[in-house]
């Protein structure tokens, strides 16, 4: 039996994440089904109690609940001002579901309704839903401005969910909408940072060198040296409790042969953009770093890939690169050194590597049918992914948890 979850941000008007929806499917088992239905508690169960911590850090989450999940107390596992209880029509339905609601509301625990409909089953439980969730991509315009109407009516906290385009944003943003969650608001961010800027400065020209088939060590080496921040950044780095080290690196000769070309080229994407004071940046960066480990992890298990695993790292890398700059990405692309096929994959998810951004992609939108088809046709067995994403969230949260407490010492 096969498991995959994966959290959504849920962001304000400003931008700002508050809170994470935790999406899961069992493969193989239809989780609403009322046989089955107890075996997937049992399997769910077990699975948040093992992740948890590791996916919502300290972030409030949203996380869907079916009749047998709330019976078991399944929503215990968390604590009460941590978790919001999401429910959906099954759960509406139920006979007993104002009971199990209102007992869940009288241990502390908010309620969120998702895909809420005009209807009187709904109605009959409004006073006990604090979250109301409206599918901005699926509805008609007339029936979202009576839900949001509505919503403010009662009183309740809108989300407009679906938001995959920015015009969908701008759409539930006139609507004044409370929160927003989709494919567009994961990737949103507000930077000062323009592409004039950017080509000019030290960074991208350390990016180009570094991503050279052939980089001049030399050449590197003088690029840093010439910038006070990002010799103070790589230094701070490679001398940090991430990599242990035994001696300390006190020249920028030294710091290269430690780290060495590739924990360089993943090292000085991050930190340029690091050291600015903007969080929804720092968000696309997690991002682009779990996708990069999320790709590069996943190759290992694909026969006859036409790039290796430092190449689909950096497919993964450079995914948000457009996001962070305020640029195009075909324009950012042809100023570096990516194979032909990490660009294909990238600008027009192009061949095997396409599909295996795609897949990523999947796995961010919680569009298991595509994940599914996309795995068996790059050969990944199923049963591998979850863990894999896990791993790679566990070694972006060491990322930011560890090396950059050293770089707040300032």
């Amino acid at each position: 039996m096969n498991k995959y979850v994966v959290r959504q941000p849920i962001k304000d008007k400003n931008n700002n994440i508050v809170a994470y929806e935790i999406m899961y499917e069992v493969d193989k088992m239809d989780i609403f089904n009322q046989v089955e239905d107890f075996q997937a508690a049992d399997t769910i169960s077990d699975f948040f109690m093992q992740n948890t911590s590791m996916i919502s850090g300290n972030n409030i989450v949203f996380i869907t609940f079916t009749p047998n999940l709330l019976f078991k107390n399944m929503p215990k596992v968390f604590e009460s001002d941590k978790l919001v209880i999401q429910i959906e029509d099954n759960v509406v339905i139920h006979p007993l579901s104002n009971n199990l609601i209102t007992k869940y509301r009288k241990e502390g625990y908010k309620v969120a309704a998702n895909n809420f409909q005009f209807n009187p089953k709904y109605f009959a439980i409004i006073d006990s839903i604090d979250y109301i969730k409206i599918d901005f991509k699926n509805i008609e315009h007339s029936s979202i401005d009576n839900l949001v109407s509505m919503a403010k009516g009662f009183n309740k906290k809108c989300v407009a969910t679906g938001v995959d385009s920015k015009e969908i944003y701008d759409y539930a943003l006139s609507k004044n909408v409370d929160y927003f969650q989709g494919v567009y608001v994961s990737e949103i961010a507000k930077t000062h940072m323009r592409k004039t800027e950017f080509i000019q400065g030290n960074f991208f020209r350390l990016v180009v060198e570094v991503t050279k088939a052939e980089p001049d060590l030399e050449q590197i080496e003088q690029i840093i040296s010439r910038d006070a921040s990002l010799s103070y950044m790589i230094l701070k780095v490679v001398n940090s409790p991430y990599f242990a080290l035994k001696n300390r690196a006190t020249t920028i000769k030294q710091a290269l042969t430690l780290l060495g070309l590739v924990q360089l080229k993943r090292w000085v994407y991050l930190l340029s953009f690091k050291n600015g004071d903007s969080k929804e940046a720092e968000e696309v960066l997690k991002i682009s770093f779990l996708r990069a480990n999320f790709c590069a992890e996943l190759v290992k298990y694909i026969k006859d890939f036409p790039i290796n695993l430092n190449e689909a790292y950096t497919m993964g890398m450079f995914s948000t690169l457009d996001v962070l700059i305020d640029a195009p990405l075909s324009e950012l692309l042809d100023e570096i050194y990516v194979s032909d096929e990490v660009k294909g994959a990238l600008l027009n998810h192009e061949g095997k590597c396409g599909m295996l951004y795609d897949l990523v992609l999947s796995y961010e939108k919680a569009d298991w049918n595509n994940l599914k088809s996309y795995a068996d046709e790059l050969g990944i067995p199923r049963n591998v992914i979850a863990q894999v994403y896990f791993d790679c969230v566990e070694e972006v949260n060491n990322i930011w948890n560890n090396a950059f407490k050293v770089l707040k010492d300032k």
